[in-house]
């Protein structure tokens, strides 16, 4: 028998198997925020595709770590300000990939839906985002 530290995975038992589950149901949450506030901006409130992007990463940036903290890796100690700015990092990170492949199949494919360019860019951010996670932020 293992023993974890209080809230935290091992390398053994924390595979992406184990957290698959959380990751998908944390980033499906953040990817409606993400997907709805950057509807809404275009849609409703005029905003460009590229301008709308940041705001709306943002605030599903925010979302996307209390749910991970919960969800995904189970961490039960306290929220700290050094493990908020460690996942800011792998976010923005990840961010920064998803904003220069949509950016990119929006130059390449303008008549797509500003949703489908999401969609593409948030499944190749997905996989940075969990490996920053997984051996950074949460990584314990």
């Amino acid at each position: 028998m293992t023993t974890e530290p209080q809230g935290h995975s091992n390398g053994a038992t924390g595979s992406l198997a184990r957290h698959g589950p959380g990751f998908l149901a944390s980033g499906l949450i953040a990817f409606a925020v993400d997907a709805g506030t950057t509807s809404f901006l275009t849609r409703v409130m005029g905003i460009s595709a590229y301008a709308a992007r940041p705001g709306a990463i943002a605030l599903a940036m925010v979302v996307a770590w209390a749910c991970h903290r919960r969800l995904t890796f189970a961490v039960k100690e306290p929220p700290t300000l050094a493990e908020f700015g460690r996942y800011a990092a792998v976010a923005w990170g990840a961010a920064t990939i998803n904003y220069a492949v949509y950016a990119a199949i929006l130059a390449v494919l303008p008549w797509l839906p500003v949703e489908a360019a999401l969609v593409g860019s948030t499944a190749v951010a997905m996989v940075a985002s969990y490996a920053g996670m997984r051996f950074g932020v949460f990584a314990k």
